[in-house]
Order: structure tokens, then C-alpha cells, then sequence
């Protein structure tokens, strides 16, 4: 099978909108939760979300063509044309063919749903948008990468709630592994920061009502009470690494490793002894022929829930035993929230990054000690080390399971 590369990286954030501002946010422990702008809150019990902030769709792509684009596409492609620029991808000299896209949103274009069902309401069915399923359906990020940058191959659309960034990548790396493309464009896009989703989430308990942005995204945290919903998108070029060789490509990391399970036991609680997550993780390490103990970093799922966070903590126990002690683990949404389907692809970037610069970000905001949640959190400053192998998680409703293994690259 083809070994797999990553080549370009591209992000809009709630602390940047492009990978540089992002990693120096991440580097400077910025925090992008905030009072929510979008909507008046004034009747909701969650006042806070993690924005993006200043984001100009015309910058990134035809202004009309943007128009027809719900956000969640917008941030799509404006990641995509990142990655692109950053991997120094000419499809002038590629076969169209053989670059493919999986881009992943666990929702769609939400807003664009609540906008056109309240003008249907007052103003009938004749007023509502012509462009509105083309709009918000979740498969149209992807689309419209592909018709924004001209690529012809495999072009899918995994849709797993939270762990929707993280199998993208991962089913983009077996694709390239099995030499059906050479090139993907993977990742995760979100904007679901409206009315209805911000009171679907906290009717199901699920969002923290916590005020204070320092202390309401507070994985592994005992005064945890919930996610903070964020929003944006990530998307990475992977390719096989003869094409990428071939192309003199700048190689960031090695993807070595894929696994993905099913709970098949609640709606939104992950099983409570961890056994499917921790199964994911074992069948990336098997997957990429590596042992717990070469594992140095793990970017926790880590939404900041209770049960989450106590039964991905259980979930490594399984998986890692006697070395659960001595990885290092972390968890992006401290600063970021919860970017929901575009979530494991923007952690995708930091444990690229995390790599690349041998940095391992802290859990931003621990405070409070959780007995049950007893493992090393990072939560002193920042870890200046060699880091070699990373492992990513993703947990979606539904039971979904997504792990990736990423490793420094060597010749």
C-alpha cells in the first residue's frame, strides 16, 4: 500500500482564519469563546460560543460565487485554497482525475434552513430561496471545493457528527493508500452557531451555561459542565508520498495509522467503560505497527461534558495501559470550543504542527483537579519536546469512534 503524506494545511478558526494566526493563537493559549454575535441571546440559557471572527468570504474566492454558499461551504473552500497554496499544488500539471476531495460537515447549512423556514412561514413557500438545497445540504463543501479548484476524483462526503473531520482524513488516507487518488483534500467545516442550534444543544444538556469564556470550555476540568459550540473548518492536502517526492513537495508528517469504531450504545453518550474508543485507538497503533509506549502525544476529543471526558480518560486506560501515565494529552477545545464535524480536522493541523515544531499545547483553563480524570492533562505551560508519533480522537453522537496516527516523516 501507498504510504501517505501531508503536504498542505489550511484553517479558519475562532483564534484565525488562516494556519499561521491559528498556531500562534494556539501558541500564545488564546481563548476564542466570547459572547455570541450572531443572534440576540437574550432568551437562551447559553450566552457564549467560540466565533469565527473577521472572516471576509470575497477574500478568499469570486464574490459570486460565494453568495451562493452557505458558511460552512465558504470556510470549506477558503481552508481548501490554504492547503492548496501551502502545498504548492499546480493543477495545471495534475491529473484532475487523480486529486480528490473528502470534506465532511456533521450539520450542513443550518442557518440557511432556520432563515428560509421562518420566510416560509410569514411570507409563503413561493419566497423561499431556489438556492436553498444546494445551500444546505452537507455534502456541498466538498462540491464546491471541487468546482472551485477544478478536481475531478473520488469526492465524498462522511457525515459522523463530531468525529466527521477525523474520518474524513481517515477515509482519505485509505483512499490514497489503495492507489485510487493521489492526491485528497480532507477535512471538516461547521457554522451551526444559530438559534436553533444553540437551543437544540442546550435543550439536550449538552452546552455549558457558564459566563466567564476562561472557565467554560474546561476539558478533564471537575467543574466542567458542557461544551462551548465553535465553528469554522480545516482541511489538509494528503498525498502518496512517491507523488509528493515526485513534485518535490514540502512533507509536514507521515499519516501512518487509521481505526474507527461504533459504541452501539447511546445517542450521545459514549459506553461508559471507554472499550469503543479505546478499541479505535488500538486499531490505529495496529493499523500503523506501533506500540503504546512510541506514542507521545494524544489530542483528547476532550469537549469539556462529564461523561465525555471521564470515558475517553477511561478509553486511553484500555488502550494505553501502563503507558496511559506517561503520554501526553491535551485538549484544542479549551481554546477553540467545539467545532462540532470540523473539530478533528483542526486538531488534525495542531498535531501536525505539534510536530513540526516539537510543542505540546495545554489544557488552557484547568484548574480543578477531577479524581476520576487522573492522567497527565498538560496543564502546567506548554511541553517543549521531541515529538514523534501523535494520536487524534473523535467522538461523535451516535457512538461514531475516529482515531489517527500521525508521525514525524522520515526518508
Amino acid at each position: 500500500m501507498n504510504r501517505v503524506v501531508v503536504t498542505g494545511l489550511g484553517a479558519v478558526t475562532p483564534i484565525g482564519n488562516n494556519v499561521e494566526q491559528f498556531w500562534q493563537g494556539i501558541k500564545d493559549q488564546k481563548v476564542g469563546i466570547a459572547p455570541i454575535t450572531k443572534f440576540d441571546t437574550s432568551d437562551f440559557k447559553v450566552h457564549l460560543a467560540a466565533e469565527v471572527k473577521g472572516f471576509v468570504a470575497k477574500e478568499h474566492m469570486d464574490f459570486k460565487a460565494a453568495r451562493r454558499m452557505s458558511a460552512f461551504s465558504q470556510y470549506a473552500v477558503a481552508a481548501a485554497k490554504e492547503a492548496m497554496d501551502d502545498a504548492g499544488l499546480d493543477m495545471e500539471k495534475e491529473d484532475p482525475y487523480r486529486v480528490g476531495v473528502s470534506v465532511g460537515s456533521g450539520i450542513g447549512g443550518l442557518n440557511d434552513i432556520e432563515k428560509e423556514c421562518e420566510k416560509m412561514e410569514k411570507r409563503g413557500p413561493s419566497r423561499v430561496n431556489p438556492l436553498l438545497v444546494p445551500m444546505m445540504i452537507s455534502n456541498m463543501a466538498a462540491g464546491n471545493i471541487s468546482i472551485q479548484y477544478r478536481l475531478k476524483g473520488k469526492n465524498i462526503n462522511v457525515v459522523t457528527a463530531c468525529a466527521t473531520g477525523t474520518h474524513s482524513i481517515g477515509e482519505a488516507f485509505r483512499t490514497i493508500q489503495y492507489g485510487d487518488a493521489d492526491v485528497m483534500l480532507a477535512g471538516g467545516t461547521e457554522s451551526s452557531i444559530t438559534p436553533i442550534g444553540v437551543a437544540g444543544f442546550t435543550a439536550l444538556t449538552a452546552l455549558t451555561a457558564c459566563e466567564d469564556p476562561m472557565r467554560a470550555s474546561i476539558p478533564f476540568d471537575k467543574e466542567r459542565s458542557g461544551f462551548v459550540m465553535g465553528e469554522g473548518a480545516g482541511v489538509v492536502v494528503l498525498e502518496s508520498l512517491d507523488h509528493a517526492l515526485a513534485r518535490g513537495a514540502k512533507i509536514y508528517a507521515e499519516l501512518v495509522g487509521y481505526g474507527a469504531t461504533c459504541d452501539a450504545y447511546h445517542i450521545t453518550s459514549p459506553i461508559e467503560d471507554g472499550s469503543g474508543a479505546a478499541k479505535a485507538m488500538e486499531n490505529a497503533m495496529h493499523d500503523a505497527n506501533v506500540t503504546p509506549d512510541q506514542i507521545d502525544y494524544i489530542n483528547a476529543h476532550g469537549t469539556s461534558t462529564h461523561h465525555n471526558d471521564l470515558f475517553e480518560t477511561k478509553a486511553i486506560k484500555l488502550a494505553f495501559g501502563d503507558h496511559a501515565r506517561n503520554v501526553k494529552i491535551s485538549s484544542t477545545k479549551s481554546m477553540i470550543g467545539h467545532l462540532l464535524g470540523a473539530a478533528g480536522a483542526v486538531e488534525f493541523i495542531v498535531c501536525v504542527k505539534s510536530i513540526e515544531n516539537g510543542y505540546i499545547h495545554p489544557t488552557v483553563g484547568y484548574q480543578v483537579p477531577d479524581e476520576e480524570c487522573d492522567l497527565d492533562y498538560v496543564i502546567n505551560g506548554p511541553e517543549q519536546m521531541d515529538v514523534n508519533y501523535v494520536m487524534t480522537n473523535s467522538l461523535g453522537f451516535g457512538g461514531h469512534n475516529a482515531t489517527l496516527l500521525v508521525k514525524k516523516y522520515e526518508a
